[in-house]
């Protein structure tokens, strides 16, 4: 008898029995593949954690007791089981569920997350809440894992709570992998421990012999610790890290095993202060593919539900490539001609593209976990020593390393090249992950410039220039597909600071920057075919603008619209009116970008027409004056 059926919500789910569990588990798993396999998403990360899901929300009274997943691409599970199960079809998509946990989609999601590192940080602060309210008896638990216990809020946070004793559990959902395989020290931890089977034994028998989490072992606690700790110190040289800080510490465990996980969750319950569970779990667990190739399946798009294989389009081939792809190989063509050449990259070789200048240069390849600040000051020290670092952030990643690109390379003046992808809205990831805020936030900033590609020729020909920049030099562009199939053409300098007329025409002119300029000229021939001729200029260059431009723009035209894949306050129409009000011009200047507010999850298409910008809203803006 199926048994997801009946469950709406946690509450349903903990009217069943432990030993039917699995079973939910697997109709669980089942549901997700399906509705992944035609609805596209993040899979890989959610098949692995399915059994913790379950278990977490059997054993715990949420939405009162608090689950915080770090990231939250895993949490599909949690979901499905937390009243969204119906709603699970519009995953992702315009006025559809979020992908992300959502504090105004579900009293469930008792914090909204979308980039890693923030779970403890989080949690800690609402069981320290939690306890100056006298909710003692409420329990809060961060999901930590897919590499973003390597982010340095999460160590911040773990050094404050071993020291606060708060009522807070700690889960390392430890699968190996992020998106691309983890790397660093604390992976090679996390492989030793749980690779030790002595270790674990013993400490495992060690604990059960002295009576586990039995009534007598909690009278007896003090001693129990001091005898554990004293036979620990004899028989192991090297101590465990959370230990050593504050937690106490647990496991690792089979992160697979609903049965134990319910166990042991119960037995948890009893302890109070930090403490960490540590799980191993099989990223994409159910699907071989997924399991196989865990990278390729973290959001694989569409697949064949029966055999799991990524549906592809032969037609793909003959359109032009992605932005991404264009950046990593041409990287690798300057790296071969300029050994100075340096790639970073926090925890995005693969979606970035950067895996082809490893796989070309693996010496000169540093992907150094999810950790955007350290990658930002590391491609700083790089510069200071005379390389040159071509440090690639996404777009909306960049925005939690701020400070370092003002304190750490902009106010020393060091030529770190910033390429950002995924720059201006991405599409179904939404909110969190939209590339809004990088032309507002760093035209701010003195002694960096900024550009954006009209296409991909340009991208190479800004990566040629800015490699022989003396300052900081971001590049800003879009996820995927650009314009150009002929796009590998040598390359060559982009005078800075120079913006190009693309079309030239009457009256109005089109002002704009970056690859959302094709919607310009894409609306300019529609109008021109109604006997209107448009002007459109690609000013390539935030910082420096080009004023010389702006002038004839603005002497041979009656009106001006700016364009930008951006928020509007502060980037591009903030500059051409602050220069139109400087220089005393008096016409009209409209802009068109994304407006000052967050923009929810949906196609790019159907984001674009909701902001305004794609080219309807464009030939109605023009046409309707």
């Amino acid at each position: 008898m199926p048994l997801l059926n009946e469950i709406s919500f946690p509450a349903d789910l903990r009217k069943l029995q432990k030993n039917q569990l699995p079973q939910v588990c697997d109709e669980l798993r089942e549901f997700i593949i399906e509705a992944a396999s035609h609805n596209p998403g993040h899979l890989g990360s959610g098949l692995g954690v399915i059994e913790l899901t379950v278990a977490l929300h059997y054993v715990f009274n949420t939405p009162y007791d608090k689950i915080v997943w770090d990231v939250g691409h895993q949490a599909y599970p949690h979901k499905i089981l937390t009243g969204r199960k119906e709603r699970f079809h519009t995953n992702r998509k315009y006025r559809g569920i979020s992908g992300f946990p959502k504090m105004s989609e579900s009293e469930y999601d008792a914090f909204g997350t979308g980039h890693s590192s923030t779970s403890i940080s989080a949690t800690l602060g609402m069981a320290v809440a939690s306890a100056l309210q006298n909710e003692t008896d409420r329990q809060h638990i961060a999901v930590i894992g897919d590499g973003s216990l390597t982010g340095g809020m999460s160590f911040e946070a773990l050094n404050h709570a071993g020291v606060e004793r708060a009522n807070i559990l700690v889960i390392v959902n430890d699968n190996g992998i992020a998106i691309d395989k983890n790397v660093g020290g604390l992976s090679k931890y996390f492989t030793q421990i749980t690779s030790s089977r002595t270790y674990n034994s013993v400490r495992n028998r060690i604990w059960n012999l002295l009576g586990g989490n039995s009534e007598y072992h909690q009278k007896s606690k003090n001693y129990v610790r001091r005898f554990f700790a004293a036979i620990k110190a004899l028989l192991f040289r090297r101590s465990n890290f959370f230990e050593n800080i504050g937690f106490r510490y647990f496991g690792p465990i089979d992160g697979n095993d609903v049965k134990i996980l319910v166990k042991t969750l119960n037995d948890l319950k009893a302890i109070g202060g930090p403490k960490v569970l540590h799980i191993a779990t099989k990223k994409g667990k159910g699907l071989s593919q997924a399991e196989n190739d865990p990278t390729q399946y973290h959001a694989p798009g569409k697949f064949d539900y029966t055999t799991g294989k990524i549906k592809t389009d032969s037609s793909l081939e003959q359109t032009p490539p992605r932005f991404q792809d264009v950046f990593g190989l041409t990287l690798v063509e300057l790296a071969e001609k300029n050994p100075k050449i340096v790639g970073i990259t926090p925890a995005m070789l693969t979606g970035s593209s950067m895996s082809f200048l490893q796989k070309r240069f693996p010496e000169r390849t540093f992907d150094v976990g999810i950790a955007e600040q350290h990658a930002v000051t590391f491609s700083a020290g790089l510069a200071a020593q005379s390389l040159i670092p071509f440090c690639n952030i996404y777009s909306s990643f960049m925005q939690r390393a701020l400070d370092q690109v003002i304190h750490d390379v902009a106010l020393q003046n060091l030529p770190v090249i910033f390429c950002l992808d995924r720059a201006g809205l991405v599409g179904e990831d939404g909110a969190t992950h939209h590339g809004a805020f990088d032309l507002a936030q760093f035209r701010c900033i003195p002694n960096v410039i900024i550009a954006s590609p009209l296409n991909e020729i340009d991208l190479r020909n800004l990566m040629f220039t800015a490699q022989n920049s003396k300052q900081p030099f971001v590049i800003r562009y879009p996820r995927g597909k650009g314009t150009i199939a002929d796009w590998k053409k040598p390359m060559k300098a982009i005078e800075i600071g120079k913006g190009v007329c693309l079309k030239q025409g009457e009256n109005t002119a089109i002002v704009s920057i970056g690859a959302i300029g094709q919607n310009a000229l894409k609306a300019a021939d529609i109008l021109e075919k109604t006997g209107q001729k448009i002007s459109v200029y690609d000013m390539r260059f935030l910082v420096p603008l080009d004023e010389n431009l702006l002038h004839e723009i603005f002497k041979t035209h009656e009106r001006v619209i700016t364009l930008e894949d951006g928020v509007i306050d502060g980037g591009l129409g903030s500059a051409v009116m602050e220069f139109a009000v400087k220089n005393n011009y008096h016409i009209p200047v409209e802009r068109l970008g994304i407006p000052r507010r967050f923009v929810e999850q949906g196609t790019i298409e159907e984001l674009q027409a909701e902001c305004g910008f794609d080219v309807d809203s464009i030939c109605k803006k023009i046409g309707a004056r």
